[in-house]
């Protein structure tokens, strides 16, 4: 069968690649047309229709400077579902972009499947039109995603979180403490707490001066800084004069006792790694916008932990909250040996269980194989 698999984002070429990967393993006769990267590209054995650089235009204005390259990706995926007339059309995530060329596939008649679905239980909660209208099955990685979808009249399967088999298979691969500790030149004598404040500058700007201030009340530690990948080190210098390691946040969140992490599918990765966390997401800091923002998500939390918990495991401090005094103080409840640190390390163990260990590519992939044969 043919699968056209559209991934506009790093990240969903990340979760494309072991889903072509198993994809060929479920049907041997499998050939991929596909907008994603590098991951994809070397799972599938050719380069993308279009590469997701050329498309992760985020936010509005963003967008509107680039509508012109946005509008153009688009004529070309449209134009190329309709001379591969795949078998089936996989989504991953990337909505904006995705719901316009469901609807076009649909048109045509083709299978519409959605593996990893926007966040429409959280925001924008009017896109689950859309899903419904042209999507045929939701593969969802997030267990409280089903009861959401089938609520909203929509056929869902959980097919597990491939967070958790990539974060073990990485975890299991990492040389041991000393050696990163002498690559990034960091003193082996006391803990490291790990900053996470995010992989855009206007995320690094609003969160890494309140991480700063709350580090430097706890000279016990080693406050190293998690570098994105595309971001220059002169960002960071500008709010902080802590270490930087540059594109090891996993390795760094591994080896640090704690963290101050923005909100953000990092938050699950230091759950999943066992490293007790506080979730902060600075913004402009008003109190106006966090009301704001409480009117507007439909959930109870943001980060992926207690949302998948249904709980509170790991303290979130939003907009006005996140200020030094706040994040200390809840820092200081989860340092070595303070009771809240165990209750949170058996939260995530909680939350490991909920995951389960299903293997996510693969059961999407046979999962969407076995709906095209039925």
């Amino acid at each position: 069968m043919k699968y056209f698999i559209s991934a506009g984002e790093a990240s969903g070429d990340l979760h494309g690649g072991p889903l072509i990967e198993a994809l060929k393993e479920c049907d041997k006769n499998a050939e991929f047309v596909f907008l994603g990267g590098d991951c994809m590209a070397k799972a599938s054995g050719h380069a993308p229709l279009i590469h997701y650089r050329d498309m992760a235009f985020m936010g509005f204005s963003e967008v509107l400077r680039h509508l012109g390259k946005v509008l153009g990706n688009l004529k070309t995926a449209r134009e190329a579902v309709a001379r591969e007339r795949p078998d089936a059309l996989v989504l991953i995530d990337y909505p904006s972009f995705n719901l316009k060329l469901a609807a076009f596939a649909h048109g045509l008649g083709i299978p519409v499947y959605y593996y990893i679905s926007p966040k429409v239980w959280a925001w924008k909660e009017w896109r689950i039109k859309d899903m419904r209208r042209y999507c045929r099955k939701v593969l969802s990685i997030l267990p409280f995603e089903v009861g959401y979808f089938k609520g909203k009249g929509m056929e869902v399967e959980y097919v597990g979180n491939p967070s958790v088999e990539e974060v073990d298979a990485r975890e299991a691969s990492l040389p041991p403490r000393g050696e990163f500790l002498a690559r990034w030149n960091l003193p082996a004598d006391k803990p490291l707490l790990a900053l996470v404040p995010g992989s855009r500058v206007g995320e690094i700007r609003n969160n890494l001066p309140v991480m700063d201030a709350v580090a430097r009340r706890f000279p016990q530690f080693t406050a190293v800084i998690a570098g994105a990948p595309g971001i220059d080190a002169s960002i960071y210098s500008g709010f902080s004069s802590f270490p930087v390691v540059g594109n090891a946040t996993f390795e760094l969140l591994r080896n640090s006792a704690n963290a101050l992490v923005t909100s953000g599918t990092a938050t699950l990765e230091t759950a999943l790694l066992g490293t007790p966390q506080v979730v902060c997401y600075r913004s402009n800091g008003s109190r106006l916008s966090r009301k704001v923002l409480e009117r507007f998500i439909k959930c109870p939390f943001v980060s992926l932990p207690n949302l998948i918990a249904g709980r509170e495991i790991v303290r979130e401090l939003l907009l006005d909250r996140c200020n030094e005094e706040a994040v200390a103080a809840e820092l200081a409840a989860i340092l070595p040996g303070a009771p809240c640190r165990d209750e949170m390390l058996r939260g995530y163990a909680r939350m490991r269980g909920i995951l389960g260990t299903s293997d996510a590519a693969r059961t999407a992939a046979c999962a969407i194989l076995t709906d095209l044969k039925n």
